[in-house]
């Protein structure tokens, strides 16, 4: 379980409880989520890569092809259980193994790229910077990632949320906009900000994906108790079959923010 001051008014939640959903339904990021990534010429080419919060593995199986070695890292052990599972499935050669991030460690210089990707607030700043830059070769990158929906401008995502606060009205993963992705100011010691940059994608989805992706949010797997798990299912499918056609996008941006260790 996991618990931090300011997010969800410090309620606690564990992705192990959601790891099964996570890994069906939340590998939802479009080619272009990507595309940035190689744009910025990184995660590719013989590079090596450590992906912090790797969750169920999305970023290193998704851009395995681009020919980097991967390392992923995760505190929740069912998460890494499923994303071994789903590489193995795929006959790829990635390195996962269940540490919170803070206690991550390699000899210094070893990876030319860290990737963040939806957890860096998770992360005790006052910890993990100087060592994220040991551990990166000199002009290493780190790479902090954001997707989420937008609520205010999306009807489907609104309606999902007010769902979701019906029944943990605690949870802060909501009311989001477009916006900067999060930097701790701890980073600026080790760090030079080198690029940011968001922007807005359209992401499509099945009923039954979208249903499967909130239920895997921290909001809702993650953190509901099994009374209100099941009355959250029931209300936000009947929600999506009267007002969602089978297949439609919701929208999304994505935000990024790269540094160069210094």
């Amino acid at each position: 379980m996991i618990k931090l001051n300011g997010i969800d008014a410090g309620r606690p939640f564990d992705w192990g409880k959601a790891s099964k959903d996570y890994a069906k339904y939340r590998d939802i990021y479009p080619e272009e989520f990507y595309k940035c990534i190689l744009d910025l010429g990184l995660c590719k080419d013989g590079q090596r890569v450590l992906d912090i919060g790797t969750g169920t593995g999305v970023l290193p199986r998704n851009m395995y092809g681009f020919g980097a070695k991967w390392t992923g890292t995760d505190i929740s052990e069912n998460q890494i259980e499923q994303a071994k599972l789903l590489a193995a499935e795929q006959g790829m050669d990635i390195d996962f193994y269940a540490c919170p991030a803070e206690e991550v460690d390699y000899p210094a210089g070893t990876f030319d790229v860290i990737t963040v990707c939806q957890c860096i607030w998770y992360l005790n700043a006052k910890v993990f910077p100087e060592n994220f830059a040991k551990m990166l070769k000199p002009g290493g990158k780190l790479l902090i990632l954001y997707m989420g929906w937008l609520p205010y401008e999306d009807e489907i995502a609104g309606k999902s949320e007010e769902i979701i606060l019906k029944y943990n009205p605690t949870w802060t993963g909501c009311k989001d906009k477009v916006q900067p992705v999060f930097v701790p100011e701890e980073l600026y010691s080790y760090f030079d900000l080198v690029k940011r940059e968001e922007f807005r994608v359209d992401v499509p989805f099945t009923r039954e994906g979208w249903h499967g992706r909130m239920r895997a949010c921290r909001g809702v797997g993650a953190s509901m108790d099994e009374k209100k798990l099941p009355l959250w299912d029931k209300e936000h499918m009947e929600m999506l079959q009267n007002n969602a056609p089978e297949r439609f996008n919701v929208k999304h941006y994505i935000s990024y923010a790269e540094l160069q260790v210094k």
